[in-house]
C-alpha cells in the first residue's frame, strides 16, 4: 500500500489550430503545484519545426496521425511516464490518436471544444466536394494563399479573430495577441496554415472516440457554450453517448478557448479528472 496520499501524475497540454504552447500559460503555474506538466508545440505550429508540406503530398506531414505519433515520442522520452494529454480544438484529435496508438502511455485524454472538422468531405455535401478542393488548391498552389495569410498575421487581425473566437472577450489581450502572432510570423508557417486548411480528409473525432478504448482512456469532454466555431450542440449530439466519454461539462459564458478565458473554472475541471482517473 501506498504510504503517501499524493501521487504527481504527468500531464501533457495540446494547443488547437494556429495556437502553441503558450496558450496554456494561465494553466501550467495552478496545474503544476500539483503534477508535472508540459506544454508542447505540435509539428508546424509554434516553435516547432515546420518541414515544407509542398515536398510531400498533401496532408501527409500535418495530419492527426502524426501528431498524435509526436505526442507517444514526446511522452515516451521526455515525459518517460503515462500522462494525461489535455487538449483544446484540433489538438483533441492528436491527444484521441495517441490514446488510439498507445493506450498503456495515455491514462486519459480531456478535449476542449474538439474541432468537429466542418471542412471534412464527409461533413459536406457530396456536389460541393469539387467546388471545395478548388478553392483549396487555388490557397494551396497560387499567390491567393499567401495573401490570404499575410492578410491575417497581423496584429488586429488575429485581434479579431481571437475576439469573435472567445466568450469572454476581456481575455483577448495584447499579450495573447503577440503568443499567437510571433510563432504564426516564423518562416515556413504560411505553408503549414494553408495545407492544414486543405486538410478535408482524415478522421472524424467520433471516429476517434468511438475506437479508443472506453476501458482504459477515458476522455473528458469541456465545451464552451458561446463557442461561435464549434457547436456545442452538435458536440452534444455526436459525442456525449459514447462509451469512451465520461463527462460532458458546458461552460457557460467561454468560446472556443476554455483554458484560457476561464483558467480558474478550467484548472479544476482538470485537477478533477486526473484525480478521478489516475
Amino acid at each position: 500500500t501506498h504510504t503517501h496520499t499524493h501521487t504527481q501524475e504527468a500531464l501533457v497540454c495540446v494547443h488547437g489550430f494556429g495556437g502553441n504552447a503558450d496558450h496554456w500559460r494561465k494553466n501550467i503555474g495552478a496545474l503544476g503545484k500539483h503534477h508535472r506538466v508540459f506544454a508542447i508545440d505540435l509539428l508546424g505550429y509554434g516553435f516547432s519545426d515546420k518541414p515544407d508540406p509542398r515536398l510531400a503530398p498533401t496532408n501527409s506531414i500535418y495530419n492527426f496521425e502524426v501528431w498524435g505519433a509526436q505526442l507517444v515520442d514526446f511522452i515516451q522520452e521526455i515525459v518517460q511516464k503515462p500522462s494525461f494529454i489535455i487538449t483544446n480544438s484540433v489538438g483533441g484529435l492528436a491527444g484521441l490518436e495517441a490514446g488510439i496508438a498507445r493506450e498503456d502511455l495515455v491514462k486519459g485524454v480531456q478535449l476542449m471544444d474538439i474541432s468537429l472538422r466542418g471542412l471534412n468531405f464527409r461533413r459536406i455535401p457530396q456536389w460541393q466536394h469539387p467546388f471545395l478542393r478548388a478553392f483549396q488548391r487555388l490557397l494551396r498552389e497560387s499567390a491567393l494563399g499567401a495573401a490570404f495569410f499575410s492578410s491575417i498575421a497581423k496584429p488586429q487581425a488575429v485581434r479579431n479573430v481571437l475576439t469573435q473566437a472567445y466568450g469572454r472577450k476581456e481575455a483577448v489581450t495584447d499579450e495573447l495577441v503577440d503568443a499567437i502572432l510571433k510563432p504564426g510570423l516564423a518562416p515556413g508557417a504560411v505553408d503549414v496554415f494553408l495545407d492544414f486548411i486543405s486538410y478535408s480528409g482524415g478522421p472524424l473525432p467520433e471516429d476517434l472516440l468511438s475506437t479508443i478504448s472506453s476501458k482504459s482512456v477515458p476522455v473528458s469532454i469541456l465545451w464552451g457554450e458561446e463557442d461561435p466555431w464549434e457547436d456545442i450542440n452538435l458536440g452534444r449530439k455526436f459525442f456525449a453517448h459514447l462509451p469512451s466519454v465520461k463527462e460532458f461539462i458546458p461552460l457557460p459564458g467561454v468560446g472556443h478557448c476554455p483554458m484560457d478565458e476561464a483558467p480558474e473554472t478550467v484548472n479544476d475541471l482538470i485537477l478533477k479528472f486526473v484525480n478521478d482517473y489516475k
